[in-house]
C-alpha cells in the first residue's frame, strides 16, 4: 500500500490537515483472502483430481502467465508486441539442450532457459525499440521468425523436425520421486504433479510480481509514459529506460514458462515451439476478452478461452471463428473487456493499482491503472 501526506499549499481553520494516497479498499482487502484460499486449494489439488484434470489445469496456469506478460507489456508499457513466440521457443530450446547435451537437471535447465529468453530479448530490443505503432508489432514478429528459422538449422536438436528429451527426464525433478512413492502415484503422474506445483508458483509470482510494480513509483512511471511520452519525459522519466525493463522481465518470465511447458511435453520442434497461434494470438485473444491493462483481466479470460476451447476445439476452423467473431464483438461492445465491463457496473477491482486521494470534503482518484 502506498501511503503520501501531502500539505495544502494554502491552510485554513477548516481545511484538513493532511491528505492520503492510497490504492487500497475493502475489495482488495477481500482479495488477499481469496488469494491466500486459491493458493491453499491449488497446491492441494494435485491429491485430489485426477492426472486429465491436472494437466488441464496445468494449460491454464502456463497460458495465464503469458498473458500476464503481454498484458504487462501492451496493457501497461504500451509494447504490442506480436513475437513473444521467440522467447518461449528460446527458452525451450535452451532446456532442451541443457538437459540433452549437457545433462543439467531439469529446474537448472528450465532456470537457463528464462535467463536465455532475457539475453535474447537486449539485441532484439536494440532493434525493435527504435520503432512504434504497428512497426514495432511487425517488426517483433520478424524477429521472432529469425529466431525460428536459425535453431531449426540445429542438427543436434533435430534440426527442422524437432527432438524429444530423454525418457523419463521429468523423473528427476525435485519431489517427483518422493511424491511417486508417498502417493503410491505411477512416476509420469508425479511429474505431471511436480509440473503443475511449477506452473502455479510460476503463475502466482507473475501476478504477484505485476501487482507490486503497478503500486510501486515504477509502476506509476510506466502509466506516465504509456500515456504521454513527453509529458513523462519532461517529469524526469526515461521512457526508454522503463520500458526496457519491463521488456526484459517480460521475456524472461516467458522464457521460463516455455520452458517448462516443453519440459512437460517432453518434444519440442520449430514449428510447435515458435507457433505465433499458440503463443501469440491465443494470449492476446486471452488479454483483450479478459480485459486490457488489468491484472483480473487475464484471469477472467483464460477461463473463457479454456471453455470456449473445450467446447469447439472438435469442430477446426468453427472453433477459430467463434474466438474471432467473440473477440470482434468483445471490442465493439465492451473495449475493456468483460473484467472492465463487470467493474463499470460494480465498482469492484480486486487488485486495485489506481491511487485514491483521500481528505477534506472531496475525495478524488489519481490517474495510475490502465484507464484511470
Amino acid at each position: 500500500m502506498v501511503h503520501d501526506t501531502l500539505s495544502p499549499d494554502s491552510a485554513s481553520p477548516a481545511s484538513p490537515p493532511s491528505w492520503t494516497v492510497s490504492t487500497r479498499d475493502r475489495a482488495s482487502s477481500f482479495a488477499v483472502l481469496l488469494v491466500v484460499a486459491m493458493i491453499a486449494a491449488g497446491v492441494a489439488a494435485p491429491f485430489f483430481v485426477p492426472r486429465a484434470a491436472l494437466q488441464n489445469l496445468f494449460f491454464i496456469l502456463t497460458m495465464l502467465t503469458l498473458a500476464q506478460c503481454w498484458n504487462l507489456l501492451a496493457g501497461y508499457a504500451g509494447l504490442v508486441s506480436v513475437g513473444q513466440q521467440a522467447f518461449v521457443g528460446f527458452g525451450a530450446y535452451i532446456m532442451s539442450a541443457a538437459v540433452i547435451l549437457s545433462g543439467l537437471n531439469p529446474i537448472v535447465a528450465i532456470m537457463l532457459g528464462g535467463l536465455a529468453a532475457m539475453m535474447l530479448s537486449v539485441p532484439t530490443a536494440f532493434f525493435v525499440f527504435r520503432l512504434h505503432g504497428a512497426y514495432f508489432a511487425i517488426g517483433t514478429w520478424v524477429i521472432a521468425e529469425v529466431v525460428r528459422l536459425s535453431l531449426a538449422q540445429w542438427k543436434a536438436l533435430g534440426g527442422g523436425t524437432g527432438t524429444s528429451l530423454p525418457s523419463g527426464i521429468t523423473r528427476d525433478l525435485p519431489g517427483a520421486r518422493l511424491a511417486a512413492d508417498w502417493l503410491s502415484v505411477r512416476p509420469a503422474q508425479a511429474a505431471d504433479m511436480v509440473c503443475y506445483w511449477l506452473a502455479l508458483l510460476l503463475a502466482f509470482a507473475a501476478i504477484g510480481f505485476a501487482y507490486r510494480l503497478l503500486r510501486s513509483k515504477q509502476g506509476l512511471g510506466l502509466a506516465a509514459v504509456r500515456d504521454n511520452r513527453e509529458a513523462a519525459r519532461s517529469v524526469g522519466i526515461d521512457p526508454n529506460r522503463i520500458k526496457f525493463a519491463v521488456y526484459l522481465a517480460a521475456a524472461f518470465v516467458t522464457g521460463l514458462t516455455g520452458a517448462l511447458i516443453y519440459l512437460q511435453k517432453a518434444r519440442i520442434s520449430p514449428d510447435a515451439a515458435f507457433s505465433v497461434t499458440d503463443w501469440t494470438a491465443y494470449v492476446i485473444f486471452i488479454v483483450v476478452i479478459g480485459g486490457i491493462g488489468t491484472i483480473e483481466g487475464p484471469i477472467v479470460g483464460v477461463i473463457v478461452f479454456f471453455i470456449l476451447q473445450k467446447l469447439f476445439a472438435d469442430y477446426g476452423s468453427w472453433y477459430l471463428l467463434v474466438l474471432g467473431l467473440l473477440g470482434i464483438a468483445v471490442m465493439l461492445f465492451a473495449p475493456r473487456g468483460l473484467w472492465g465491463l463487470f467493474t463499470e457496473r460494480t465498482g469492484l477491482q480486486l487488485f486495485p493499482v489506481r491511487r485514491i486521494l483521500a481528505g477534506g470534503p472531496l475525495t478524488k482518484t489519481i490517474k495510475g491503472g490502465p484507464h484511470g
